[in-house]
C-alpha cells in the first residue's frame, strides 16, 4: 500500500489527526495528489531533520494536540507524565494503554471512536493486538473508575466508545 492510498484510508476512516508526507516525489502533481488525498503538509526527500520538526511542532500546535500534559475533568486530572488519574486524595497509576486510552476519551467527550481508531491511535498501526484487547482494557477502565460521577464510558453498539462528561464538568487541559 502506498502512502497516497493509507493517507485516503484514514481520512475515509474520518480521522482527524495531522499527516505530513514525505516523498521523493516532488512534482506538482505529486503534491497536488498528496494534499488532495488529505495531506496537512507535504515534504519532498532529502529533508531536513530541522525544518521537519519545525513542521511537525506547526502541525501540532495547529491541531491542538501539542505538548498536552494535563487534562482535566472536574475535580479529576490525568497526568501524562506520571500516567496517574487523580482526584482529591485518590490516585490511581495506569498501564501506559489504560491511561492513553482514557486520555483519548475524555480529551474528546461525546465524540465516537471507533474500534480502529481506537486501536491504530493508541496501539499503532502495525501493532497485532485484536478488539478483545480493546474490550479488556475499557472493562478494567469502567471497574476502576464505576463509583467516580465525572465521567462515564459508553459502548456504541458496532462502532466503538465514547466518553460522556456528567452534568458538562468538563473543564480541559
Amino acid at each position: 500500500m502506498d502512502g497516497i492510498r493509507l493517507l485516503t484510508d484514514i481520512r475515509e476512516a474520518n480521522m482527524k489527526m495531522p499527516v505530513l508526507l514525505i516523498t521523493a516525489k516532488g512534482s506538482y502533481d505529486d503534491k497536488n495528489k498528496g494534499f488532495s488525498s488529505g495531506a496537512d503538509d507535504y515534504m519532498v526527500k532529502p529533508i531536513d531533520i530541522k525544518e521537519l520538526v519545525l513542521r511537525v511542532n506547526a502541525l501540532l500546535r495547529r491541531s491542538k494536540i501539542a505538548n498536552e500534559r494535563q487534562l482535566r475533568v472536574a475535580d479529576v486530572t490525568l497526568d501524562a507524565d506520571t500516567l496517574r488519574v487523580i482526584k482529591g486524595e485518590e490516585a490511581y497509576t495506569l498501564a501506559p494503554k489504560e491511561f492513553y486510552l482514557l486520555f483519548k476519551l475524555l480529551s474528546y467527550p461525546n465524540r465516537v471512536f471507533t474500534r480502529f481508531e481506537i486501536m491504530s491511535e493508541v496501539w499503532g498501526y502495525d501493532s497485532e493486538s485484536d478488539d478483545k484487547t480493546i474490550n479488556v482494557h475499557i472493562s478494567k477502565l469502567r471497574s476502576r473508575f464505576e463509583n467516580w460521577p465525572e465521567f462515564e464510558i459508553i459502548t456504541i453498539r458496532g462502532l466503538g466508545y465514547k466518553a460522556i462528561v456528567k452534568d458538562d464538568q468538563y473543564v480541559g487541559k
